[in-house]
């Protein structure tokens, strides 16, 4: 895969189909350690990219240059077959020493991952951003390092602006007149792109709620129904009563969305990384512009989604191996370039400082800090999140209080 701090056409791809955060169990062998001595860490890994094994096989070739009596065995499954190989693993007591998924709430209820401060440095721990450090605590203990981030920012039009006579918001107020004035030119141009369809409306749906003081709760409680959630309900309700906002926004998906807004058709809308990647293979002369979302006050916020790595405790013989593996992997020198192989951003400092140069990148990077993140280590996200997918789209047509009353309801059925 090419590595460069541009994203590649094959990083664009692959992060544009993954969906972060989306696996959950690991899976690996018990020795300790070869006939010749060496320690064996077992590493289960998903597959992000076709480029995926060579990358880690990059790494752990250096890793055992400068670690001769350590050895690390590489097994990567497919995001569709990583549950299923995990699950089977543990249930045979041999769960990986090293395992890269997503939720891991089930691992420290039964007691299998070491505390990550157990299997870091000091410096090392102290490198990741605190918004992502945080992401992975459970009662206050993080089980589990941040790997891998996608953050969300605000793509502009600026020839539809200029043409409007506005600039790039930075709150709520300015952002509903700029759109407005946006779609007044007519001609099938929408001001703001607003997807509250099933394929991603919960991440719609926290660009606005979070944006307005708002949360979908924590580990212990999902809380939807809240006065801080409401106005950030009602503030997309007078979008899309102004004409703010593409027609029928209450079915519309992201996804075609988004080609809609690199076809130069609309004025504002929400998007990840990759989009950087589409515009340039869809419509390399678009002239735009990314900036932070803009809020109901203007404080900086973005929607955080992130995978982890964690360490199973199978053999406490292995423990300082383990530890000597993330810091060599999560050194700048190291853990950058395997980042912009797979086409993600970096969650420690020094990945950012060292990618803070990379023009479309900096607005990402920039915002990662203010970082918040879905409540994936509550068991009840999962019927929160099918919830917004099924009911949120109607805040179109159902007052803004009703709807929210209507998701809480749903989550706390089960």
């Amino acid at each position: 895969m090419k590595k460069s701090l541009r994203f590649g056409a094959a990083a664009i791809a692959a992060v544009a189909t993954l969906s972060l955060a989306s696996c959950g169990f690991g899976g690996s062998s018990g020795d300790s350690g070869d006939a010749d001595g060496a320690t064996t860490l077992d590493l289960l890994v998903p597959s992000y990219s076709d480029g995926t094994k060579a990358n880690w096989e990059t790494v752990i070739d250096g890793f055992e240059k400068a670690n001769p009596d350590i050895k690390v065995k590489l097994e990567v499954q497919s995001w569709d077959n990583l549950e299923k190989v995990v699950s089977t693993k543990i249930q045979a007591g041999e769960a990986p020493d090293i395992y890269n998924g997503g939720p891991f709430a089930g691992f420290v209820g039964d007691e299998l991952l070491y505390p990550t401060k157990d299997v870091v440095s000091e410096d090392t721990f102290s490198d990741f951003q605190e918004s992502f450090i945080k992401n992975a605590e459970i009662d206050g203990t993080a089980y589990a390092l941040p790997l891998i981030a996608s953050a969300r920012a605000l793509f502009v039009n600026n020839a539809l602006l200029d043409q409007a006579g506005v600039e790039a918001p930075t709150d709520w107020d300015s952002l509903l007149d700029a759109a407005t004035k946006v779609s007044a030119l007519g001609g099938g141009v929408a001001g703001y792109g607003m997807p509250l369809g099933s394929e991603e409306a919960q991440a719609e749906a926290a660009v606005w709620l979070w944006g307005g003081g708002g949360s979908f709760g924590d580990a212990s409680e999902i809380t939807i129904d809240t006065p801080e959630n409401l106005a950030g309900a009602e503030q997309i309700k007078k979008m899309i009563d102004a004409g703010a906002t593409q027609a029928d926004p209450g079915s519309t998906q992201r996804s075609p969305l988004m080609d809609i807004f690199i076809q130069g058709k609309i004025g504002m809308q929400v998007g990840l990384p990759p989009t950087v990647g589409q515009i340039a293979e869809g419509n390399p002369d678009l002239d735009y512009s990314i900036v932070p979302i803009p809020t109901k006050d203007g404080s900086p916020f973005t929607l955080g989604v992130m995978d982890q790595l964690m360490a199973f405790q199978n053999d406490d013989d292995k423990k300082e191996a383990i530890t000597k593996f993330f810091d060599y992997y999560y050194s700048a020198d190291v853990y950058v370039p395997w980042v912009q192989a797979e086409g993600f951003l970096p969650v420690t400092k020094s990945g950012a400082e060292q990618l803070s140069g990379e023009e479309a990148l900096k607005p990402f990077l920039d915002v990662l800090p203010d970082a918040q993140f879905y409540p994936s280590t509550n068991p009840q996200w999962s019927a929160a999140d099918g919830a917004f997918k099924s009911l949120f789209g109607q805040i179109q047509t159902k007052p803004a209080q009703d709807v929210l009353t209507e998701i809480q309801a749903q989550v706390d059925a089960g």
